[in-house]
């Protein structure tokens, strides 16, 4: 038995098989009773390995993650985030909790939905429903550019300043 066979599993990895088990009796590959057996066998696995035999006769996909590891060539490099600046950069770490703990400090977070649902109350009372939700559309897209602007100003201005 592999390694990744002994690996306990939980919820999403029985959801995943049980949704390519449906998947592959609707295609006709089971009948109703392998299906009914496949799914009990599922419920009660609790590794990997009880979980591949139940697949192991059916094509892709079955709801397992891949065995094989993938090339280099396959997917992006390992490198590319240490040469180019990214999450696997060592400066990475640090710098990007420090731009985030500097944010965090100023303010908490705008209470928009408070202030929109109490204006829509207001103006629901007043000139009806359909005027006060108009209002708050626009509010909350006013307020959406303002808030989108400010991010682009503040990126802008750390960027340039490191």
């Amino acid at each position: 038995m592999a390694p990744q066979d002994e690996m306990r599993i939980g919820d999403a990895e029985r959801d995943a098989v049980m949704v390519a088990l449906h998947d592959h009796f609707a295609a006709g590959r089971l009948d109703r009773a392998e299906l009914d057996a496949r799914m009990d066998a599922v419920l009660s696995a609790k590794t990997r390995g009880d979980l591949r035999p139940l697949v192991r006769d059916l094509p892709a996909p079955t709801g397992l993650p891949d065995q094989r590891t993938p090339s280099p060539m396959e997917g992006p490099a390992e490198g590319a985030a240490v040469l180019f600046g990214g999450p696997g950069h060592p400066a990475w770490h640090g710098r990007h909790h420090r731009h985030m703990a500097r944010h965090h400090r100023r303010r908490g977070p705008f209470p928009a939905f408070p202030l929109l649902l109490a204006v829509f109350l207001v103006l629901a009372f007043t000139s009806g429903p359909g005027t006060g939700l108009l209002v708050v559309l626009q509010i909350a897209l006013a307020v959406w550019i303002v808030r989108a602007a400010a991010l682009a100003f503040t990126t802008r201005r750390s960027r340039g300043s490191a």
